[in-house]
């Protein structure tokens, strides 16, 4: 199962912590993917969007 979002294609990133000692930690992070009910062509759907997507108003949820 992919952590990308369906509209915007945002993916994880890889980030990089570094320590006292320069010590670098790589990790990765994710994005904030919320499961949605949208309508599209008439049939609903389940598809995985992130919540800036949702915030923006770039997905209209099914009822």
């Amino acid at each position: 199962m992919s952590k990308k979002c369906d509209v915007c294609g945002k993916e994880p990133i890889k980030a990089a912590k570094l320590t006292f000692s320069h010590k670098q930690i790589v990790h990765r992070q994710m994005p904030n993917l919320q499961s949605v009910k949208v309508c599209v062509n008439g049939t609903v759907k389940r598809i995985k969007v992130c919540t800036s997507c949702l915030r923006a108003g770039k997905v209209k949820r099914a009822v």
